[in-house]
């Protein structure tokens, strides 16, 4: 057999170890729906319709951006799969859709199966906490845009959800209750200026600057099974100020109080080193809130509760007002 593709720096037999590798991971992914194996062209999965009036497929899709930067220096890869995944589902599950399945994209210049494996089985087991399956993906190994085994990932999530129980925001009104969610830390949002802030300051990329992004499906849909949820927004790219007003109706406004948690560590001392201002963090990173939701005020109490028990820590962060025509959609005070 010629090697000539092996020459120009791709391997297909290791392409085939590192399938080989994964297939277990996958399989433990394996939810109601699911229908055949992995390897096929196409992935295949029925859902289950019964008792939905107008069934709805809710789609979304993302990476992890330079965060992967971080994870090759520290040669640490068994967080950063559940990233890719929390970014993906966490977006979709802000529609109150539940989580179908999973597709993952793993793009690198020299694929190490057991080594890269190891990115795949964090995927896999994000996918099982989310009851998503992992219905396929793709590897593709391409020399000359990723040089050595630097790596990135893209993935893209399917879920679901009757219409009549879809979170959109419309029903948001003054005198509503803002709830914030914790994050688990820098979720994967804002690494470009984490790594300038490191490499500035002569620092050493630490473990806490991988910590996973939390996944909030399972709470998500756990709430709406007692509450009605009004509206959600993933704090991602963009922070409070561009994520904040996308759920609000034009008629309303949102006023937060950035006192009213608790601003990680980490992020201070990077805002000290960096002299950035409020108004800068809260556009560039979570400052300790993955998710965002406004509930009625008579729900607050209730849901909050709801919330410390199955282990988030939720914070009243503001309120919903009436908003006149010139007037911005956003306040934080």
């Amino acid at each position: 057999m010629s090697d000539h593709y092996a020459k120009a720096g791709v391997n297909i037999d290791e392409g085939n170890r590192f399938v080989d590798l994964i297939r277990p991971m996958v399989g433990l992914t394996r939810r109601s729906g699911v229908i055949g194996d992995v390897g096929g062209f196409g992935g295949l999965f029925r859902p289950a319709l019964e008792g939905m009036n107008e069934p709805l497929l809710v789609s979304g899709t993302d990476g992890v951006g330079t965060k992967v930067l971080v994870a090759e220096a520290m040669s640490r890869f068994d967080t950063i799969g559940q990233d890719l995944v929390a970014m993906c589902i966490n977006d979709i599950a802000c529609s109150g859709a539940e989580p179908l399945f999973f597709l993952d994209y793993f793009a690198t210049g020299e694929l190490d199966a057991a080594h890269h494996a190891r990115i795949i089985e964090g995927i896999a087991a994000a996918c099982k906490y989310a009851n998503c399956a992992l219905l396929g993906g793709e590897t593709a190994e391409m020399p000359g845009v990723y040089q050595g085994k630097k790596f990135d990932l893209a993935g893209f999530a399917v879920g679901i959800v009757d219409r009549p129980r879809l979170i959109d925001g419309k029903s948001i009104a003054a005198g509503d209750t803002i709830i914030g969610i914790a994050s688990s830390g820098f979720h994967s949002n804002g690494y470009s200026l984490v790594r300038k802030i490191v490499e500035d300051h002569h620092l050493s990329f630490t473990e806490n600057l991988l910590t996973p992004t939390f996944i909030y499906s399972p709470l998500i849909l756990l709430l709406m099974k007692a509450f009605s949820l009004k509206g959600i927004a993933h704090i991602t790219g963009g922070g409070f100020w561009d994520n904040i007003p996308r759920i609000l109706p034009d008629h309303v406004s949102a006023r937060i109080k950035k006192n009213a948690w608790e601003w990680p560590t980490v992020m201070r001392s990077f805002q000290q080193l960096a002299n950035l201002s409020d108004q800068e963090m809260l556009r560039v990173w979570n400052c300790g809130i993955g998710l965002v939701m406004v509930v009625s005020k008579s729900d607050t109490d209730a849901i909050c509760q709801r919330i410390e028990e199955h282990n988030h820590r939720p914070f009243v962060i503001g309120q919903i007002e009436d908003r006149a025509s010139n007037e911005v959609s956003l306040f934080i005070e």
